[in-house]
């Protein structure tokens, strides 16, 4: 199952308030078949940093989220 609406709300509070920062976001994708993205915000512009996956395991739903890091953005 994919992630709802609903689900992404409540996700993006809960990473604002245990990450610290109101600069994050939960972003559904534009076209159908692409992954859930956590965003951050970066001025006018939200930059992509990873991935959120839904696993719906006998019942018990988790979050994983793939952060990203490239290396050209550690210089």
């Amino acid at each position: 199952m994919n992630i709802t609406q609903k689900e992404s709300q409540l996700l993006q509070s809960y990473l604002q308030k245990k990450l610290g920062s109101n600069k994050l976001q939960v972003v559904f994708p534009k076209h159908k078949g692409h992954p859930v993205e956590l965003c951050i915000q970066n001025g006018r512009m939200f930059e992509s940093i990873g991935t959120v996956y839904r696993d719906d395991d006998e019942g018990e739903v988790s979050y994983a989220i793939s952060l990203i890091v490239l290396e050209e953005d550690l210089f």
